[in-house]
């Protein structure tokens, strides 16, 4: 097991794009400090390294530091019922995703009526995919309770699809003395253009391209005693056509995915409890021979524990699993049928972290993952699957840093 030249040359390049980051934030911070507008930002480094297989990067046996996020947010509120809100991200991920710069959002939010108990607006542009209790804002280190969230629910490989979507938000906030209540419907057309999305929907590189009719997302969260008690539920319908490209492996098909999900959380003074449970139907027809019409329940599930152990420590227990197909859950009936191992069908994560808060604006984190089966990995990394190993292990170092 070694550290690679580029290992160390991605941490220096990091350094340097830290030290670019502070100078111009202070440099805007007097610019700004008697307007209404506000920025923020962030910087995250992971480093991977497995016993098997590859994850973030090529990280089997070896140490991968191609696991990156910058980030760059700002907010303007030119009237008191109108918000202007934008943000600029650079995501690194294995071959998933290369880091190139891109509107993470960028959108309007205009209230429509507001009172002591209440609030109703509307959000106009690329809004964030309200996707169960984490996805909204799990490009920022500091919001998600690990270094990688429960990959049952929260896919790396598939991210992009569910990440924004360029459309319209209808939200209600009401808070009661029974509870808070807070909804949101959207509609808008998710971002399904890029390689990675595409690999996400259909399992290889196509030539054509997909064509989303406009995706309805709901999601509902209800808290008891200032959030002490949370349950939400979450659905969306993804609904894409494909036009084939010249000499494509794929005809003129069609794709759906409904994923339902029901969050629930408890939360102490020194500790939480999470789970949430995902039904996860799709289906396909009409791409051919290389993609079989397929309808499949796929179906998941994760509970985590997290403690506080001191000021700036605390440690996360989590048990995370995802079966491909809920009526196939050993994969035995698909590696019958196609000769592929019955491990990617499935996986099951003991994972166990630690987080260590430096300072309000650095922090870093250790985890260990203990995984049986294969199913979460993105086929980008690890294109032969053959060569893919059902019992594996993960360690994961972070260091992320906010303004």
């Amino acid at each position: 097991m070694y550290v690679s030249f580029k290992f160390v040359k991605t941490v220096a390049w990091i350094c340097i794009q830290a030290t670019v980051l502070l100078w111009t934030t202070f440099a805007h911070a007097i610019d700004i400090m008697d307007s209404k507008l506000k920025v923020h930002g962030f910087l995250t480094q992971g480093v991977v390294i497995t016993s098997d297989n590859n994850f973030l990067g090529q990280s089997n046996k070896q140490a991968s530091a191609d696991f990156r996020e910058i980030g760059v947010n700002a907010s303007l509120r030119p009237t008191s019922d109108v918000q202007l809100s934008a943000g600029i991200l650079s995501h690194k991920a294995g071959e998933t995703d290369n880091g190139n710069l891109r509107l993470d959002y960028g959108l309007i939010d205009w209230t429509l009526s507001t009172s002591e108990q209440s609030r109703t607006g509307l959000r106009l542009g690329r809004v964030k995919i309200n996707f169960g209790l984490y996805n909204k804002t799990r490009d920022v280190a500091f919001t998600r309770p690990s270094i990688l969230l429960p990959q049952s629910i929260y896919f790396e490989r598939t991210r992009n699809p569910t990440v924004a979507a360029d459309g319209a938000e209808l939200y209600f906030d009401h808070y009661g003395e029974v509870g808070s209540l807070f909804m949101t419907l959207g509609l808008g057309r998710p971002q399904i253009e890029s390689e990675a999305s595409k690999i996400a929907l259909v399992g290889l590189i196509p030539n054509g391209r997909f064509e989303s009719t406009l995706m309805p997302m709901f999601q509902t969260i209800y808290e008891l005693d200032g959030g002490k008690y949370r349950f939400g539920f979450t659905a969306l319908q993804l609904d894409t056509g494909y036009n084939p490209g010249a000499r494509d492996v794929l005809g003129p098909g069609r794709l759906k995915f409904t994923p339902k999900i029901f969050s629930a959380q408890y939360n102490a003074e020194y500790w939480s409890i999470t789970s949430e449970f995902a039904l996860r139907p799709a289906s396909n027809s009409g791409f051919g021979p290389n993609a079989p019409d397929a309808t499949i329940h796929g179906q998941s599930y994760y509970i985590q524990g997290s403690y506080r152990l001191a000021p700036k420590w605390e440690a996360l227990l989590r048990y995370d699993v995802a079966y491909t197909d809920s009526k196939d859950r050993d994969g035995k009936a698909f590696a019958a049928a196609t000769r592929q191992p019955s491990f990617t069908r499935f996986s099951k994560d003991w994972t166990a972290g630690v987080r260590f808060d430096v300072t309000p604006a650095f922090m870093l984190r250790a985890e260990y993952h203990r995984v049986d089966g294969t199913a979460y990995l993105p086929v980008q990394d690890n294109p032969n699957t053959s060569s893919l190993v059902r019992r594996w292990n993960m360690f994961m170092l972070l260091a992320s840093f906010r303004f």
